[in-house]
């Protein structure tokens, strides 16, 4: 099955990559084609060809849990994605991960994507497991 994992920045951008890679090799082990994709850079990028989408980001601060904006307007220009599985991450911040995790899945879900999992990472290793057991088909 093809998968792709959309990421996109905060503050420290080699953080989110690492974890986007291990969790593209947990879903890797599952023997699925996986694609990653930097949404700030890739900005025309489509996702309709992929059956199984994870996006993630960092909060854009500690205490609010803000999201970019840019997400959204990446997910509104990225195709045909309405009805597509898909997983939500946010790095492990200090207080605002949770609400940054609840943005991200309302913004998801706003473009009718169908929401099967979601997780606050920690680590890369947290992300390869995570990957492994992904409930992709």
């Amino acid at each position: 099955m093809r998968t792709v994992v959309v990421f996109f920045t905060g503050q420290r951008r080699d953080r989110i990559l690492n974890l986007a890679k291990s969790l593209a090799r947990g879903i890797e082990k599952q023997g699925h084609q996986v694609d990653i994709i930097d949404g700030d850079h890739d900005i025309n990028s489509k996702l309709t060809i992929y059956q199984y989408i994870a996006v993630g980001t960092e909060p854009l601060s500690s205490f609010g849990g803000k999201i970019s904006r840019k997400i959204g307007e990446f997910l509104n220009s990225s195709g045909m994605i309405s009805g597509k599985r898909c997983f939500a991450f946010v790095t492990k911040n200090t207080i605002g991960a949770s609400k940054a995790l609840s943005r991200l899945m309302k913004g998801m879900e706003k473009e009718g994507m169908f929401l099967k999992n979601s997780a606050i990472l920690n680590s890369p290793e947290e992300a390869e497991e995570i990957g492994k057991n992904l409930h992709i088909k």
